[in-house]
């Protein structure tokens, strides 16, 4: 019995649209993250990329439980001494909605050069409209997301 690798040559992809309007924000960048690494497919190969694209729209109406929004933080420093930049969960989804769905789903991936092109497959819209008509995408089963 041999395992079977998938090739690039005989990966299909397909487009998914994920509506995140009222769904908890981790639940969904879990599933989110296994659709572009291709791990809902029976043909799943760590080492290639097997995923799907994924279409998130509504991001400015996710949900997160608790506190978060007051209390979560988003760091990012420039470089220099003293650089260190620092934004709550509510400033940033002031700001970029996109952004906050986008960092959640890339801290789910692995550190890699693979995952780093997987996450280019994930395309976030702050309202409810996407320019991704043209390629059909259908709406993605989501499973524990609330």
């Amino acid at each position: 019995m041999k395992t079977y690798v998938a090739k690039p040559s005989d990966r299909q992809r397909d487009w998914y649209v994920v509506d995140a309007s009222g769904k908890t924000l981790g639940r969904l960048a879990t599933q989110i993250a296994d659709t572009l690494r291709g791990k809902r497919k029976p043909a799943y190969t760590p080492h290639i990329d097997t995923g799907d694209f994924v279409v998130v729209v509504n991001a400015e109406k996710v949900a997160v439980t608790g506190n978060k929004r007051a209390q979560k933080l988003y760091h990012r420093h420039s470089g220099y001494p003293g650089g260190l930049r620092t934004r709550t969960l509510e400033q940033m989804m002031a700001r970029r909605p996109e952004e906050v769905l986008r960092l959640a789903v890339k801290g789910m991936m692995p550190r890699n050069r693979l995952a780093r092109k997987q996450l280019t497959k994930l395309k976030i819209y702050a309202g409810p409209e996407h320019p991704h008509r043209a390629q059909k995408p259908e709406p993605l089963e989501l499973w524990h997301a609330r």
